[in-house]
């Protein structure tokens, strides 16, 4: 039994706030992916927000976003995230959030099984892989570290 799950969280800067009629096919799609989240193969958790609709909005930035959740494995979140209907809201991420450039909007870490992380860890997270680039403690899909090791000997 592996002793690791996978924490990710995301993040975009909305063109419109969440209210506006340009974000409503947007709005209208979160129930959707949200069921097909856990539902999908992998998923643990997810944070619910609010509204349940797991879109959280820092009262300090409302027009930035941030999902967060964790998985079995990289590779069940890139199942969801590349290989099911999600694929066509990621396709249309540009009708209703800025452009990242350069700067990362997703990261993942490793979490004991049975850990819920919160948003503040994931922010962390997402400013050290920034900072730092992938390591160990804050990477991306395109650039995964494998779960870390559990002695034997404990």
């Amino acid at each position: 039994m592996d002793a690791f799950h996978l924490a990710q969280i995301n993040t975009a800067r909305l063109r419109a706030p969440l209210t506006d009629p340009s974000m409503a096919e947007f709005v209208d799609g979160l129930t959707r992916m949200n069921q097909l989240a856990d539902r999908s193969p992998g998923f643990v958790w997810r944070l619910e927000g609010e509204n349940g609709d797991g879109t959280i909005a820092r009262p300090d930035d409302p027009n930035r976003i941030y999902t967060l959740s964790v998985w079995e494995s990289p590779e069940h979140l890139r199942a969801y995230a590349y290989q099911s209907e999600h694929l066509d809201y990621l396709r249309r991420r540009r009708e209703w959030f800025h452009p990242h450039g350069t700067e990362a909007a997703l990261v993942l870490w490793w979490i004991p099984v049975g850990t819920i992380p919160t948003l503040r860890q994931g922010i962390t997270r997402l400013g050290r892989l920034r900072a730092d680039g992938p390591t160990a403690g804050a990477f991306t899909l395109r650039q995964p570290f494998p779960a870390p090791q559990v002695s034997a000997a404990r």
